[in-house]
């Protein structure tokens, strides 16, 4: 999660001749600052989501390390897709490339669900109401997600606010009546 703050930089010295240059400087990065801000989310999400599934398992094998590293490659495309959005907000390529790379996590996530389940190294005293509940959150979270993304043929900027509202869902843990079954 800190490669994301490789992708922040302060404001370049000599543009700035006074505090008022500072401060015109730093409030133009509010953009950078708000992808910044939806990614680290995104991360935490999805490191929950990997944690929540890993407290299930009675064992491992070589296959999942090899899924999870297959994760963590993803994570780590993540700083280009935010800076990608950050200097191009407005654009929906870089919108769909963002929303693309947090589909690949969900898919890696997904996978590995499935993997585990199906190669019985999930604990015994997992419900198959709790598998299922996994899968259906996983499965839920990305066609939100997905709903964000499709947004952006009306703006980024509505786009964008979606996205973070599905991620503040799923962060804080907010359970509307309809949003609790995902």
């Amino acid at each position: 999660m800190t490669l994301l703050l490789l992708e922040l930089h302060v404001p370049v010295k000599e543009t700035i001749h006074g505090e008022a240059d500072l401060w015109r400087a730093l409030a133009a990065l509010g953009p950078q600052l708000v992808v910044y801000l939806m990614s680290f989310i995104t991360l935490g999400i999805f490191w929950v989501g990997q944690q929540a599934q890993l407290n299930l398992l009675a064992r491992s094998d070589r296959h999942i390390t090899w899924i999870h590293l297959g994760f963590l490659f993803v994570v780590t495309i993540l700083p280009f897709s935010t800076r990608l959005l950050a200097e191009f907000i407005t654009f929906r390529a870089a919108l769909i490339c963002y929303w693309g790379n947090i589909l690949a996590l969900g898919v890696f996530l997904l996978f590995s669900w499935m993997y585990v389940t199906r190669a019985g190294l999930v604990n015994s005293d997992t419900t198959p109401a709790d598998r299922k509940a996994v899968r259906r959150r996983i499965v839920g979270a990305q066609a939100l997600y997905a709903f964000g993304a499709l947004l952006c043929v009306i703006n980024t900027y509505v786009s964008i606010a979606v996205i973070v509202l599905i991620q503040l869902h799923f962060a804080i843990g907010y359970r509307s009546r309809w949003l609790s079954r995902i």
